[in-house]
């Protein structure tokens, strides 16, 4: 089993911004790749960005490209999502995840953490 614990979640003004970490614990030795999701109220969890265990690969959504940057420190066990440029749409519940990344580079997610708000006011 592996645990994820997020933090750094909160509220922000528009074009401001956040770092979110999200902690591992447990089956750490696994060489899973990470990543982030969010669910924003009324819709589906969506895909935000991934990176892979080498860190050499990271795949982001088209809507935060460009803003978001996705890391990783494995010495920690901890991966993190910084977030700049914040915009309203971006308000959602954010989860860390961990999984693979297929051979169609979609990211497939065997473990989730509880989720940290992050709230954007225009």
């Amino acid at each position: 089993q592996l645990q994820l614990v997020e933090s750094g979640g909160g509220l922000v003004q528009a074009g401001g911004s956040l770092r979110l970490s999200c902690a591992a614990s447990g089956r750490t030795r696994s060489t899973y790749a990470m990543g982030w999701l969010r669910q924003a109220p009324g819709k589906e969890r969506e895909f935000v960005a991934a990176i892979r265990w080498s860190g050499t690969n990271t795949y982001y959504a088209d809507s935060v490209k460009g803003r978001f940057t996705i890391s990783r420190d494995n010495a920690k066990n901890t991966v993190y999502l910084q977030m700049n440029s914040l915009k309203p749409e971006d308000t959602a519940v954010y989860y860390c995840a961990a999984g693979r990344i297929t051979a169609t580079l979609a990211f497939g997610v065997d473990y989730w953490g509880q989720g940290t708000q992050v709230t954007v006011s225009s």
